[in-house]
């Protein structure tokens, strides 16, 4: 999904090759993004889907 030789463009796929490089610390960085940021999104859709129910 996304990965080119050398080159990566999704946050998953880097994750995965950052894991088979060895390079622990920057996957666990990545993954605690990745983490953030889905926790980021889903609450700001709750958020509008709660705003959008209650006047």
């Amino acid at each position: 999904g996304g990965n080119l030789v050398g080159y990566t463009r999704t946050l998953t796929t880097a994750t995965v090759l950052a894991v088979n490089k060895g390079e622990q610390e920057l996957a666990m960085a990545l993954s605690i993004i990745l983490l953030l940021l889905a926790f980021f999104i889903t609450v700001v859709l709750t958020t509008a889907q709660q705003r959008g129910r209650c006047p």
